[in-house]
């Protein structure tokens, strides 16, 4: 296998056209190619610099988990202090763990911060949304995202061997029509999301947010996004 290693993104869209397969960080890749066989060509982003950028309002792809800190919103930072062991934090990357994990650790965080993602397919550089992002899997360049007036997360404890622990992202940003909450719940394998206005009380915002997608949530699911708002929305301003 060759591995490249392009300092600059036209240089990795040419890698890509060639036909060159993102590595990510390799705690996921590592262990099928030893099975499957390993690609011809494989390519890092490491050193390109739009990949690298790590900002209060943005975070690259190539960027690994144990060097986000408190540069970037809380929500995102406790989400990838989360992710596996130290050692797998020293190499797994933003967008491998976006793109090519199925547990998506990442993700709900950046549905509750509204990223848009910078992504780098063979005709190109272009702007889209997490949902294509996720269902397409081209290479993440980058998230971005507007800062939060208030965020939070929540990771409950798994069982070893057991199904994926429950995961709460939230977060409040300030628009033109008052203050909005957005929520994403990682149930199992599936990450639910939904948003409702906060400008009034906690319970008419839980009220609108039980009415979207939350309605079809577990009890206990629920009681710990109830939990999770009531304590944001009343400290709002503190992160």
């Amino acid at each position: 296998m060759l591995l490249c290693l392009p300092t600059s993104v036209s240089e990795a869209q040419e890698y890509l056209a060639e036909g060159a397969v993102p590595i990510g960080g390799a705690t996921l890749v590592w262990a099928t190619w030893q099975r499957d066989g390993f690609p011809e060509l494989a390519m890092s982003l490491r050193d390109v610099p739009e990949a690298n950028v790590l900002e209060r309002e943005t975070v690259g792809g190539a960027v690994v988990l144990h060097r986000i800190d408190d540069r970037v919103p809380d929500v995102l930072r406790l989400a990838a202090a989360a992710v596996g062991t130290g050692a797998v934090r020293r190499a797994a990357t933003v967008g491998g763990n976006l793109v090519g994990s199925a547990l998506r650790c990442l993700l709900p965080a950046a549905i509750v911060l509204d990223a848009r993602a910078t992504v780098l397919e063979s005709d190109g550089v272009h702007e889209t949304d997490l949902a294509e992002l996720v269902a397409k899997r081209p290479v993440l360049l980058s998230l971005r995202w507007r800062e939060p007036i208030a965020c939070a997360y929540r990771k409950l404890a798994g069982e070893a061997g057991g199904p994926p622990p429950l995961v709460v992202a939230s977060a409040v940003h300030a628009g033109d029509d008052g203050d909005r909450l957005r929520v994403a719940v990682r149930d199992g394998y599936g990450v639910l999301s939904g948003s409702a206005p906060c400008a009034t009380d906690t319970e008419e915002a839980l009220h609108a947010l039980r009415a979207t997608a939350f309605g079809d949530l577990p009890t206990a699911a629920w009681d710990v996004v109830r939990s999770e708002v009531t304590g944001l929305l009343g400290g709002r301003g503190a992160d």
